[in-house]
């Protein structure tokens, strides 16, 4: 029997979902200020008419900034993107760019930005496509032409007065041809009930793109928890043993320690027992310390130890902490092991102190200035030899990093340096710091990648390689800032977030990737994405989050260590959330503990069969 065609259309409408772009209205600048509201920001359907917003209803998708001759950068924004499938089945984003807080670029005038996306998470700024005409655009729109194998990009000048170019190839920028005059263009768009939203257009992709999307870009939800039916045990350590696997509505897992009640089974005895048990949910109320910032948890010699930059006091002191546990950090009390009096050279703004162990040493890395503001530097303290961290006298004196050639890593009173990081990739120890460059002008702060000595680990084996500017609007918000980088590695990848923006409410995470054969010291090689991970509209009462390190516990567990305010306008605090891992294997940095574990399904049971040899 035939399928009649409005049947037919109905069949593939399933196969299919929707994605409406669209930018926001700004709003106060701790809020959400222009450099973040003029990104193009992605919303769903399934039916075209119910849209949800993604990324928390934040942008994933900023314009660079350009570079002028002395090194300084120019913040811009966009406006107007309009997303499209080019010939190939990938898409394309095409839209207005203008200066960071939405005036006209005059870089940009008469032409519009190009961007390209495999799977619309990440996007490549192709650049300024040529329009062959000297006026402003203000609106935009392209499609690709079946008939004419062409692309046809559609804009509106200030005038209101509409023209449209042909191109072969998009990523061929010079090559528009002549405009001509045509008729006005609308929109296939969409209103929803969405805060800010100024939306632009709708584009029917596969479900299994959408569905990707969505996953990547919304935090998972606990939707069930699976145990083994039955086990045969000898001894309440094969109880012990057993664990739960936590599922999650993205289709990722995570494996859960249960607390079975183990009173239920006589082990002397052999049978059947019924044995009841709660999935264990790590409980850290935010903030876990407050006046502090900058935090890192490291583990040494089966021991835990906590330090972060001491807000309360001007930042004139570290702090340390120890605990058999991560969670008794959180109580333990705090040990003085280095401050502004013991050590002639340095003076204050001691900042983000970080334990590495390298080559099975202990080192403290930390930021400190022999002076003033323009003479912070990273310094290096060692672990005596079967020293204890929290006496201060077991550390070195703080040693300020040298270049491999023996010179100090930058020039004081014109270049600082700070928040130096450590991580061991394929046998061998890299540095990645940040560094601020103000004379003879102001460049904002940059990461810097280096080889490090591992015998003299206060000295780089190699020459610093510039890895990441502050060249996306979230990170160029109030202020130029990459900073804070920590490294995250798992199943032969190399992650490193960042922070960014100003130590405001405006903070956020950023992230770079590294695959296992990509050269470390080639920019190259690194992806960066172009939205952070983390920010104030992740999870509700943190704001500006930021400046963040990982540690793993005795159950494998990777924690996120933070820090954050609990108030727009709060003191900073730190805070400790639990890093899942997406379909992609990237982390997820604002996994809630409600999402983790849904408490109505944390019970659990398992038939114990015991059974003697």
């Amino acid at each position: 029997m035939m399928i009649p065609e409005v049947e037919k259309e109905k069949e593939k409408e399933k196969e299919y979902h929707y994605i409406l772009s669209y930018t926001r209205s700004p709003q106060e600048k701790k809020i959400y200020a222009p450099r973040l509201a003029y990104s193009m920001h992605l919303a769903y359907s399934e039916d075209g008419s119910n849209y949800r917003a993604l990324n928390h209803n934040s942008g994933v998708l900023f314009a660079k900034a350009t570079e002028n001759e002395n090194g300084t950068l120019n913040a811009k924004s966009l406006q107007n993107p309009y997303v499209f499938m080019l010939q190939d089945g990938t898409y394309g984003v095409i839209a207005v760019r203008t200066e960071a807080e939405g005036q006209q670029d005059q870089e940009s005038k008469g032409a519009v930005l190009f961007f390209h996306s495999t799977d619309l998470l990440h996007y490549r700024e192709i650049g300024l496509i040529d329009l062959k005409d000297d006026v402003h655009v203000h609106d935009v729109m392209c499609e690709y032409n079946e008939l004419t194998h062409s692309y046809v990009i559609r804009w509106r000048d200030g005038n209101g007065c509409f023209f449209q170019n042909t191109m072969q190839n998009l990523f061929s920028l010079t090559s528009a041809s002549t405009p001509i005059r045509t008729e006005a263009f609308a929109l296939t768009s969409a209103s929803p009930d969405i805060e800010g939203i100024i939306p632009r257009n709708v584009l029917q992709v596969p479900r299994q793109v959408v569905q990707r999307a969505v996953h990547r870009l919304t935090p998972p939800n606990n939707i069930a928890i699976q145990v083994q039916d039955r086990i045969i045990a000898t001894s309440i350590e094969d109880l012990k043993a057993l664990k739960a696997i936590a599922k999650y509505s993205d289709g990722t897992t995570s494996i859960k320690k249960v607390d079975w009640n183990e009173e239920l089974v006589t082990w002397e005895e052999e049978g059947s027992y019924l044995v009841t048990g709660t999935v264990v949910q790590e409980h850290y109320a935010f903030p876990i310390a407050a006046n502090r910032a900058d935090p890192c948890i490291t583990k040494w010699k089966s021991k835990y130890y906590f330090v972060a930059t001491n807000d309360e006091d001007h930042n004139q002191t570290l702090y340390i902490r120890e605990s058999n546990t991560i969670a008794g950090l959180v109580e333990a009390q705090e040990t003085l092991i280095l401050d502004t009096s013991t050590y002639d050279d340095i003076k204050g703004l001691l900042w983000a102190p970080e334990l590495h162990i390298i080559a099975d040493e202990l080192y403290l890395f930390h930021a400190a200035t022999s002076g003033d503001f323009l003479n912070e530097e990273c310094h290096v303290m060692k672990l005596r030899p079967d020293g204890n961290p929290t006496h201060a006298a077991d550390w070195s004196k703080p040693q300020r990093v040298l270049r491999n050639d023996g010179t100090y890593l930058c020039e004081a009173g014109k270049v600082i340096s700070l928040d130096m990081t450590v991580f061991k990739w394929k046998d061998e120890y890299y540095a990645c710091w940040s560094e601020r460059q103000f004379v003879p002008v102001d460049l904002g702060a940059w990461l810097y990648i280096a080889k490090l000595d591992s015998q003299e680990p206060w000295r780089l084996k190699s020459e610093p390689v510039l890895l990441s500017k502050p060249d996306y609007g979230w990170a160029n918000n109030h202020t130029y800032v990459d900073e804070g980088p920590f490294a995250l590695i798992r199943n032969d990848r190399l992650f490193l977030t960042f922070a960014s923006a100003a130590v405001d409410a405006t903070y956020c995470v950023g992230l770079l990737t590294l695959n296992l054969h990509d050269d470390v010291l080639d920019p190259e090689q690194w992806t960066k994405w172009n939205y952070p991970l983390l920010t104030s509209r992740s999870v509700a009462g943190e704001f500006g989050p930021g400046h963040n390190s990982y540690v793993m516990d005795d159950q494998g567990i990777t924690w996120n260590v933070y820090h954050a305010r609990p108030g727009l306008d709060a003191p900073r605090a730190c805070g400790i959330r639990r890093v899942h891992f997406d379909i992609d294997g990237f982390p997820v940095l604002d996994l809630t503990e409600e999402r983790d574990l849904k408490q109505e399904l944390a019970k659990v049971s398992v038939e114990v069969v015991v059974k003697h040899d």
